[in-house]
């Protein structure tokens, strides 16, 4: 389930009528500075984490002035809740509160059916309260049982029963138009002067009604359990711009606990196997830093960009890929994405790849000759080998390694590309280029692995496709391109883009 942020769905709140705190986000501390000054102090500094305890860990704070408020800002914004560091921070107005009540309105998969909670009590603690919290069924048009509602909420006891009710009765109408799976107010609060506000929120959306909901500003149909990191952004684009298989990213760790023989970049192919391969290398000792899975006879362009994704991350101590080893899609296409991108990024620590399933011998090969122009050693499985062995062996060669890390770096190009003298063409995502200087020496090479993409044209190199039918090429250019290398000779090259990566891995980028 899609999630928002408070922020988000305290405004979508609003617009429904729910009363809310007056609020502004901020990622620096001059910018909460700004906002205190904008609200009007006192306010409450909270860090926007997906997580519940946020008092407990230093997340919540009050401020009496704006400067005291950037004081928190900056204290909070060095907090890392889990395995990653707060981005943003939430100051609202500070509220007299006379009373706090727990609302949560849910899917409720065994009745088929949305089902309301309500709890006279709110704030934290409220799992231990189940005794008193009322249950309460929902028609999917018309809302919550006005009778069990207004029992539920009489003995409640106190005043504004009626703001009360209005204020549920919105909060279905909330999920209802954002076809929500959960609603949760804790705590809906009255104030001390009998208006009645949400206080908290957390709300998530079905995954599958995200795109009827671009009001929503939902950057990921997923869900996770924590904001989306920038290299997620970058791989949610790149997987919904090519449908060509799967391509599943998610950041785990960004750094290794202590113990730890490491950060492990995961790159699997079908989810049990993914998962049975996880369980290996963490059995070894090592912190997965993410998982990645890219599946359903993907692209070689989809699995290169997902490697170059994986290495856009620091500290890592090896690449680890292993799948269900019994996929029928054509494991050499992958071995095409996986080559191509240690190339480029001139990998220099272990990689140890598991391609089981069709055309594994090849893949396998492929993956061999990779190594021969890298600084580390890369080496492909098949499905014969367990990925407890492929583990084992994983580890013996990190340890060979004395403790080398990776560090994010620009991908090497070819002087031709961009040259005048070079010939190229556009495909899907990037572009195609072809060493047109030194066609002579090399069209012996390019021609023969392009499987029929290239030709001589009079002492030229030429395209034998119109250009609307080679844009969606590139898996076949980049096998020619590795083949070629293969070879002997790096006379063509797919330059492909994978928009916003630079902008990370320039920030990252050590060498």
């Amino acid at each position: 389930m899609a999630r928002l942020s408070e922020h988000d769905g305290k405004r979508l709140l609003a617009l429904h009528g729910v009363a809310v705190p007056r609020g502004l986000v901020a990622r620096t501390a001059d910018e909460a500075e700004r906002a205190a000054s904008t609200i009007g102090c006192p306010v409450v500094v909270k860090i926007q984490a997906w997580t519940t305890g946020r008092a407990a860990i230093g997340g919540v704070a009050f401020a009496n002035s704006p400067a005291e408020a950037a004081t928190h800002a900056r204290r909070m914004l060095t907090l890392v809740v889990g395995q990653f560091p707060v981005e943003s921070i939430l100051i609202e107005e500070k509220i007299e509160i006379a009373r706090e009540l727990f609302v949560s309105l849910a899917i409720d998969d065994r009745d088929r059916a949305p089902v309301l909670l309500f709890s006279p009590v709110g704030g934290s603690g409220v799992e231990e309260r189940a005794a008193s919290t009322s249950r309460i069924a929902c028609n999917v048009l018309t809302g919550p049982d006005e009778v069990a509602l207004a029992a539920a909420v009489e003995a409640a006891g106190g005043a504004s029963l009626p703001a009360i009710m209005s204020a549920i009765r919105a909060i279905f109408t909330v999920a209802k138009s954002a076809e929500a799976r959960s609603v949760e107010i804790n705590p809906l609060v009255v104030t001390r002067d009998g208006r009645v506000v949400a206080a908290d929120c957390r709300v998530t959306i079905d995954d599958y009604a995200v795109f009827r909901h671009p009001e929503l500003g939902i950057e990921i149909a997923r869900e996770f359990d924590h904001p989306p990191t920038a290299l997620e952004r970058v791989a949610y684009a790149v997987e919904q711009a090519d449908h060509r298989g799967t391509f599943y990213f998610a950041q785990l760790a960004t750094t290794a606990p202590a113990g730890s023989r490491g950060l492990v970049g995961f790159h699997g192919a079908g989810g049990g196997g993914s998962m049975m391969a996880m369980d290996a290398i963490t059995s070894e000792g090592f912190t997965v830093a993410d998982f990645t899975d890219t599946s359903g006879n993907p692209s070689s362009a989809k699995v290169y960009r997902a490697a170059r994704i994986i290495l856009s991350q620091p500290g890592l101590v090896g690449y680890f890929g292993s799948g269900s080893g019994v996929a029928s899609q054509e494991q050499f296409w992958s071995a095409y994405g996986l080559a191509k991108a240690f190339w480029e990024l001139e990998l220099d620590i272990p990689a140890v790849i598991r391609l089981g399933g069709n055309t594994e011998d090849r893949a396998v090969d492929i993956l061999a000759s990779a190594r021969r122009d890298l600084r580390a050693p890369v080496e492909g499985y098949c499905k014969t080998d367990s990925p407890a062995l492929i583990a084992r062996r994983f580890a013996e060669l990190v340890a060979a390694a004395g403790g080398r890390t990776w560090a994010p770096r620009s991908r090497r190009v070819p002087p031709y590309v961009g040259a005048a003298s070079s010939l190229s063409m556009p495909i899907k995502g990037g572009c195609v280029w072809i060493d047109a200087a030194r066609w002579s020496d090399v069209r012996p090479i390019v021609v023969a692995n392009s499987t029929g993409l290239v030709r001589d044209d009079n002492g030229k190199p030429a395209f034998t496709l119109p250009a609307a039918e080679l844009a969606h090429k590139d898996s076949e250019f980049i096998a020619c391109e590795v083949e070629c290398r293969r070879a002997g000779d790096g006379a063509l090259f797919v330059d492909l883009d994978i928009p916003g990566l630079a902008a990370i891995s320039s920030a990252k980028e050590v060498r």
